[in-house]
């Protein structure tokens, strides 16, 4: 259990020159690599580790996961100004977001989202310090029944994203699973839907995707809509953001509180969960908002809620994945995996030893990363009027350099020219799909779930008919039951709805 001398033992271990300025270069250096399409948390922290070498643990690690958490963050600064995110946990803020900006609430935008993501860094860095063990212990009781059901829950949230067409919204949904399912079986090692391409054996590549669905895209549209006189030269008046406020009122401002504080609790547990991550869990928040919001119509054109939901979310959801890297060495997300690499660099082994032997390293790297979210959210409001100016950049300047800079961050993640051409072609694809009214959210959340629900689905199975059947299996597994009634909450929870709405009417 966490004591005060716990506490005191963390801000002694980070109360030195060293472990500051290596908290201050992680904090900015991530809200920077970030913000850049294509430089995600996993290609900051892999750059950054061989510059802590000759650094005292303690000091590494606190940069390497200040790095994480405030590069989570920084990916909503372009998602939101641009329609650019510079990480795929950013995505979903960039749908409201960027309408937003649109609207000249763009700073508004940037500060709600710098509040939600500090709270929800803030909150999961409570529960590690709090809860890590007990928490850490929890999440070796999943298998890969309870992550196939985990993914199946992240599938329902397609409904709620599917924008104006459910129909559409779905079949975007369905063909995002279709495209995930590109490559060499994981079991079988069967090449599927390649065409004989080499380059198309290790599946497409999300991140590259990804910045072709919502920054090529977004380029071609603007362009499109300035060819046909239907949008200014900026996306945001300078006049006008001069005006403008780093938050909304309080008056609006605290409705978003008890949204800002549920997906921060759920982006916390989301995160413990190995294989789920910031992604994942920002989905599922900025759902979840939709469901529990008294004006769901809002959301895709503007919610300010949507962009706190989601941001909340997906910064809860990094103190979640440190959790069980601590306790039990289990890295929840592609991060925490090089992190796993960096403890071991040092000699400090995941497990009971890092609350005894290296407890003075533990709980300094604890409280650091607390501090790291304080940081990044009075940085990021320090900041916040100043970023805001790229929305007000000429539409021919501002569209070259996300052109530049997402094919610079393609080509960077594996030197290779094919993902160049894969975002290109994602890129073309978004824009017919726009054109058409097809919605690309649910495509982005049916390729990041596709390889987890389906690999799990076909190990679970096999598990299942060597121990009986699939109903006994099932049935002999609380969480799998948990997940399966929160599963058919959420998928018939709009007639619930309403059937609650008319017995309220009558």
């Amino acid at each position: 259990m966490l004591t005060f001398s716990n506490i005191l033992a963390g801000f002694n271990a980070i109360a030195n020159p060293e472990v500051i300025i290596a908290l201050l270069i992680g904090v900015v250096g991530g809200m920077v690599i970030g913000a850049l399409p294509g430089f995600s948390a996993v290609m900051g922290v892999s750059i950054l580790i061989p510059l802590t070498y000759g650094m005292s643990p303690t000091a590494a690690l606190s940069m390497l996961t200040a790095l994480y958490t405030s590069a989570i963050y920084g990916g909503s600064i372009s998602g939101i100004l641009c329609h650019a995110p510079g990480t795929n946990a950013s995505a979903a803020s960039a749908i409201d977001g960027f309408e937003l900006t649109k609207q000249g609430r763009g700073m508004e935008a940037i500060g709600v989202s710098t509040v939600a993501s500090t709270i929800g860094g803030v909150t999961s860095a409570i529960a590690m310090l709090l809860i890590a063990p007990t928490l850490g212990a929890f999440s070796l009781k999943f298998s890969v029944l309870e992550y196939f059901l985990l993914s199946v829950f992240g599938l329902t949230v397609m409904g709620s994203l599917a924008g104006e067409s459910f129909v559409k919204g779905m079949f975007s949904g369905v063909l995002g699973l279709l495209l995930g399912c590109v490559g060499l079986d994981a079991i079988t090692g069967v090449p599927r839907m390649t065409f004989g391409s080499i380059n198309l054996e290790d599946g497409i590549n999300f991140v590259p995707a990804l910045i072709g669905l919502f920054s090529i895209s977004q380029v071609m549209t603007l362009a499109w809509d300035v060819y046909h006189g239907k949008t200014g030269s900026v996306i945001q008046d300078e006049e006008n953001l001069k005006h403008s406020r780093v938050l909304p009122q309080w008056s609006e401002f605290k409705t978003l509180i008890p949204n800002i504080t549920r997906s921060s609790i759920i982006g916390t547990i989301v995160g413990i969960v190995p294989a789920a991550g910031a992604g994942v869990s920002s989905w599922l928040c900025l759902s979840t908002a939709k469901k529990f919001s008294k004006t769901p119509e809002k959301f895709g054109h503007g919610a300010m809620e949507g962009v706190a939901s989601s941001e909340a979310g997906n910064n809860a959801a990094t103190g979640g994945a440190l959790i069980p890297l601590i306790t039990l060495g289990i890295p929840g997300s592609g991060v925490t995996a090089i992190l796993l690499g960096a403890l071991i660099m040092y000699g400090l082994t995941p497990g009971a030893s890092m609350f005894t032997k290296y407890s003075t390293t533990t709980y300094g790297v604890m409280v650091s990363f607390l501090l790291a979210n304080i940081l990044m959210g009075v940085i990021g409001l320090f900041i916040a009027r100043y970023v805001a100016k790229i929305s007000t950049i000429k539409i021919g300047y501002l569209g070259s350099m996300i052109v530049a800079l997402s094919v610079l961050g393609t080509f960077a993640i594996r030197n290779n020219i094919f993902d160049v051409v894969i975002m290109l072609g994602f890129g073309l694809f978004g824009f017919i799909m726009k054109k058409c009214g097809f919605a690309a959210p649910p495509m982005v959340l049916g390729m990041v779930l596709s390889g987890i629900c389906e690999n799990n689905w076909r190990r679970a199975y096999m598990l299942a008919n060597a121990r009986g059947g699939f109903i006994k299996y099932v049935m002999g597994r609380p969480i799998a039951l948990v997940l399966t009634a929160l599963i058919v909450l959420s998928l018939f929870s709009p007639v619930f709805s309403k059937l609650f709405s008319k017995k309220k009417g009558s």
